[in-house]
Formats: structure tokens, C-alpha cells, sequence
């Protein structure tokens, strides 16, 4: 493994992993979409903060397989994803190229675009903060490539918060000796444990500290938007049964910023 070698860093690890995670992604509920319920939630959601597209940039960054993009390109925005995974990347454009989809793929890093400044009205990701090792750094990066009047729309949550469903999920690996259903093995479950230690969110983060450091590096009219139960409820009836009631009452949000002008 190369962390035998001191050049070997969390943020190589991070990349790595994903790129091992690519090739069964979109198996799992969450990731892909399964549902025409579920994409109706997104759908919603999208057009609620950033309206429709009409030709607007809009970049994705850690696109993975590009299942936002694919909203955001369906909702008639001009897409670039955006992921330092090359298998992740091959995997995006492989279905873009299969649903016809005319989205633009480029690797690179999401604390460090490399993207002109001032050139995207819009900028989406999902389940990408908790894994930023300098999210203020990251933010100021992202205002900076927003053109003025562009927004940043973060899909997340404060997964590290104890629930009272994880609670039920150790009785029952207590009293079965079998551990929750999970579309990770042991061995990847222990990889992602010990990257989630070293991250800046390594416990918990919840909304409001993103919005802090949103609101350091220049965001205005910042929305919290918790409202996403059609979505969570789509998807859990897609997963076994503690999962699915884990997601129900899990505090995952939507963060909306805008860069003023």
C-alpha cells in the first residue's frame, strides 16, 4: 500500500479510495437513482434553489459518476463535471456517451479547480465537503470561479451525528453478530473510518458550521434547506430496512450561497 511512502497523503488516500469504490458506485442506493420518485426530488430541489438552466455554466465538482451532472445537464444547464478520479471520470463518461448526454469531463481537484475565475453561474456537489481537508480554503476557490450573482448549491449532512437508529444497528450486530447491511465490505468500511478521522469535518459537521465558512469566504443569502424528506423517502424504500429508516432520520441539508454582484 503506498502509505508506506511519506509522500502519501490523506488527500492521495481520498482519491484512491473513490477510485476503488468507481466500478460499483452506481449500484448503490444513494449514489445512482432508482427510482422515478426519487429523481422527481432532485428535480424539485434543483429548480427550487437555482431555477432553470436556459444554457447557464454550471460546474460539478467531485462529480463521481456524474448523477448530478446528469440532472443538472437535464434541467438544461451546460455541464462540466469535475473529479480527480480517473476511474470515477471513465465511468461518467461511459454513461454520459450511453444516455447521449453532451457533458464536458475534466480532472482535476475540487479545493483547486484550475478553472478561470468568474466563469460558472452555478457550482453543485454532493457528499463532497466532509471530505475536504481545507474546506475554507475550498470555498474561497469556489466563490472565486463563480461568476458574480452565481450561487454554490451543497448537498450533504451531518452523517458522523449519532441517530437513534444507529443505536438499533449495534443491538442488532450484538445480539445477531451480524453487522448492518452495507454496500462496502469490512475492509473499505475500515479505509473510509480512518480517512473520515483525518478530514476537517472528521466528527461531526453540522449545517451551520459549513454556513460559517461559507460566510468567511464572501457567500451572502445563505439558505439551509432540510426539506428533503421526498428524496430520503424515495430512496430508503429502495434499501433494507435499518438502512432505509437510518436515512429517514439521518440530518442530511441542502446549502445554498450566492456570490454577491
Amino acid at each position: 500500500m503506498n502509505s508506506m511512502n511519506t509522500n502519501y497523503s490523506i488527500r492521495d488516500e481520498i482519491r484512491d479510495f473513490w477510485s476503488e469504490r468507481a466500478a460499483t458506485f452506481d449500484q448503490s442506493v444513494g449514489h445512482e437513482i432508482f427510482s422515478e420518485a426519487e429523481r422527481k426530488g432532485w428535480q424539485r430541489l434543483i429548480r427550487k434553489h437555482l431555477g432553470e438552466g436556459q444554457g447557464r455554466a454550471a460546474l460539478d465538482l467531485a462529480c463521481g459518476t456524474a448523477v448530478i451532472s446528469h440532472l443538472m445537464h437535464s434541467a438544461g444547464f451546460a455541464v462540466t463535471g469535475l473529479d480527480w478520479s480517473d476511474a470515477m471520470l471513465a465511468q461518467a463518461r461511459a454513461k454520459a456517451k450511453k444516455r447521449g448526454a453532451d457533458i464536458r469531463f475534466v480532472s482535476g481537484d475540487a479545493e483547486n479547480t484550475m478553472e478561470p475565475k468568474d466563469s460558472y453561474d452555478v457550482i453543485t456537489n454532493r457528499h463532497l465537503v466532509w471530505t475536504l481537508v481545507d474546506p475554507a480554503s475550498a470555498f474561497k476557490e469556489w466563490f472565486s470561479v463563480l461568476k458574480p450573482g452565481g450561487k454554490v448549491l451543497i448537498l450533504d449532512g451531518n452523517m458522523g451525528k449519532e441517530t437513534w437508529v444507529k443505536g438499533l444497528q449495534k443491538l442488532w450486530t450484538k445480539v445477531t453478530g451480524k453487522p448492518p447491511a452495507s454496500h462496502m465490505s469490512p475492509e473499505m468500511m475500515a479505509r473510509h473510518q480512518k480517512i473520515r478521522s483525518r478530514v476537517h469535518f472528521s466528527s461531526q459537521m453540522p449545517a451551520e458550521a459549513v454556513v460559517d465558512l461559507l460566510r468567511q469566504a464572501g457567500f451572502t443569502d445563505i439558505v439551509v434547506d432540510r426539506k428533503l424528506s421526498d428524496i430520503h423517502w424515495a430512496q430508503a424504500r429502495k434499501m433494507p430496512f435499518l438502512r432505509g429508516l437510518e436515512r429517514m432520520v439521518q440530518e442530511r441539508f441542502a446549502i445554498c450561497a450566492r456570490k454577491p454582484g
